[in-house]
């Protein structure tokens, strides 16, 4: 017998502690515990929340957002690592689901990082590390690419989870390798965008592209989307005249949930911090597939092919067969002696 979940989830809008690490981890444990006690199996934070989005990269030409750039490797994470580790360790004392970004630093490259959605289980495991396969547009002056070895849905609690990060909500291939995994519910993960072209309102873009993968894919989708506060305002001002200006414009945040027919449930939240709830009916996937089923008999999988590679990318592959280390003679070379 088919037996599907209904759990409440919960969706954060809010800033980071800008470019401070160990006090944004704070944050996101306290909003861990809130969305908890509120009932959430399931909590999503926006995009790179830790610790903080490239905004420089939009305001101010690459000399000028340099320095801006080494202060956002430096609050950048490993994982695994101490940082989410406490997170983890906060989903399995709460009994809850998380799925949340961060820049990730490369371990074997301090000037590289990645913009990751860490999907978290609700006994604190790490699921998944998914790399935003293109950062999107000014983004590539921070980012490297991903790839996509953590393309993946994970079976939880809640039911098959997946997650995608902002302009990849757009990409209908990388969201259809998704669905093909069975993915019912979809975090999509956002930062807002004041500074985005003036005939370009983020927040209502944000919700045709959720509601383009829910009614697609017939599943729910979670968004969680970050706000600008006045501490990054301020941040940006210091360095730029204009700043206040550009990063202000409203209508630039979304956070809510849609449903299996792409419309909203309930009411989101539009660029103000806080947490939004809404109570997600698994068996409501059900009946609208038999209209469309994209993944299944509503296709032509004789007609199209869609091959994904899951071998992660690598700097280098070392072939050594497993032989050991040889041995080296680690006495000094005495003066005379030939070498």
């Amino acid at each position: 017998m088919l037996n599907l979940p209904r759990f409440k989830a919960a969706a954060v809008q809010a800033a980071p502690v800008f470019l401070d690490t160990d006090a944004t981890v704070d944050k996101v444990c306290a909003l861990i515990r809130e969305a908890a006690d509120n009932g959430a199996k399931l909590v999503a934070f926006p995009e790179v929340f830790v610790a903080g989005y490239p905004y420089w990269s939009w305001i101010m030409n690459p000399v000028e957002g340099s320095p801006w750039f080494e202060k956002l490797v430096r609050s950048s994470i490993e994982i695994p690592g101490p940082e989410i580790a406490k997170i983890a360790q906060a989903a399995a004392r709460h009994d809850i689901n998380v799925v949340i970004g961060v820049n990730e630093r490369s371990r074997y490259g301090i000037g590289t990082i990645y913009n990751t959605v860490v999907t978290i289980s609700n006994e604190g495991r790490i699921l998944g590390r998914h790399r935003k396969l293109v950062p999107t547009w000014a983004e590539k002056l921070t980012w490297a690419p991903g790839d996509g070895s953590a393309l993946r849905v994970h079976q939880t609690n809640i039911g098959p989870l997946g997650a995608l990060a902002c302009g990849e909500n757009t990409n209908t291939l990388a969201r259809f390798a998704l669905l093909a995994q069975g993915e019912l519910v979809h975090v999509a993960s956002y930062i807002a965008l004041p500074v985005a072209p003036a005939d370009y309102d983020m927040a209502e873009a944000i919700k045709v592209r959720a509601a383009a993968h829910c009614f697609e894919g017939k599943l729910f989708t979670i968004v969680s989307c970050s706000t600008v506060s006045e501490e990054i305002i301020a941040a940006m001002e210091a360095t730029h005249p204009q700043a206040r200006e550009l990063l202000s414009r409203r209508n630039s945040a979304f956070s809510g949930f849609l449903g299996p027919d792409g419309r909203v449930i309930g009411q989101p939240l539009i660029d103000d911090e806080g947490i939004v709830y809404a109570e997600l009916d698994l068996s409501r996937c059900i009946q609208p597939r038999q209209m469309h089923d994209i993944t299944g008999h509503y296709n032509r999988f004789d007609v199209f092919d869609l091959r994904v590679n899951r071998r992660p990318l690598e700097a280098a592959q070392f072939n050594d067969g497993g032989a050991p280390l040889p041995e080296f003679d680690l006495e000094p070379v005495r003066p005379g002696e030939a070498e």
